[in-house]
């Protein structure tokens, strides 16, 4: 959608969300169609990815209110200023309390995945913590564990250890984002599993909201969490994922460079990403996505 016809002042325009000031404290956050692979947003856009991420996150919100409060208002068109009510931003769009945010991000891993297991492969360590001999890709870590990490100024994460975080936000605040995310990762994750799904690792950002802790942004969404089937994992391979891997996937069989401008890509691959997208919404939160908001 176009966020031509928002009249309200612009804040911030990321590879995914558009931001705007609501006045009061508040915040416009609308969620795009735009997908990216490798840090390069692609020119095509996948269907419905906008408000599959806003619903999911809504759900969330509520589901795992009692363990941290979130900066959501409103997901309601009726409830958005009225510069913002326009066509095509229901389903997508968040009117949120204005945070004063973490320079953290606040990932727990519960599998050996991704980025860690690539350390651990050649250094036999997570997030420079020693972990058990002989562990597989994929295998489930004997705990989860909370590796934060932190922006470098070109945009890509930085791992940090756990007195980096506190050195960064204080020991108060370090100590209670670490245990929420990993109270909120472990609840998830239990309520995923029994709808047959494994939450193998996610991202949280948090915040402060008249000095009280809130999680924000998004939180457990298929572009924060790495998502698997659980009939399809298997310790020693890479299982398949409910977000934008064919995108991954049909990229890196390209001889492309990973910068700017990305290949075009193929119908079918925009399609599956978006079936997954919808899939995981809905396998997760027992919900139609036909009932979300903005169906057309």
């Amino acid at each position: 959608m176009s966020t031509k016809n928002i009249n309200l002042r612009p804040v911030h325009s990321g590879k995914v969300r558009d931001i705007f000031d609501a006045g009061e404290g508040r915040l416009l956050m609308i969620a795009s169609d735009r997908i990216s692979a490798f840090d390069v947003v692609m020119d095509e856009p996948v269907p419905e990815k906008g408000r599959v991420l806003t619903a999911m996150s809504a759900y969330w919100f509520e589901t795992l209110a009692d363990v941290l409060p979130s900066h959501l208002i409103s997901t309601d068109v009726a409830d958005f200023p009225p510069e913002a009510q326009a066509n095509g931003v229901a389903g997508r769009t968040m009117l949120c309390h204005r945070a004063e945010m973490l320079p953290i991000e606040c990932i727990v891993r519960g599998y050996l995945s991704g980025s860690a297991w690539k350390e651990y492969k050649s250094q036999g360590t997570m997030h420079g913590q020693a972990l058990p001999e002989g562990l597989r890709e994929s295998d489930k870590l004997p705990e989860p564990v909370f590796t934060p990490s932190t922006k470098a100024e070109s945009g890509h994460d930085e791992n940090i250890s756990y007195d980096q975080a506190v050195e960064l936000v204080g020991s108060d605040l370090a100590e209670q984002a670490r245990d929420a995310s990993l109270e909120l990762y472990g609840r998830a994750s239990e309520a995923a599993a029994k709808k047959g799904i494994i939450i193998a690792d996610t991202k949280f950002e948090m915040g402060l909201v008249d000095g009280t802790l809130v999680v924000a942004d998004e939180v457990l969404t298929p572009d924060s969490s790495r998502f698997w089937p659980v009939d399809g994992w298997e310790p020693g391979a890479t299982p398949p994922s409910y977000d934008k891997q064919p995108v991954r996937d049909y990229l890196s069989t390209l001889d492309w460079d990973k910068q700017y401008p990305p290949p075009p890509l193929p119908d079918e691959v925009v399609e599956a990403s978006a079936a997954r997208y919808v899939s995981a919404y809905e396998i997760i939160t027992g919900r139609s996505f036909a009932d979300w908001p903005g169906s057309s």
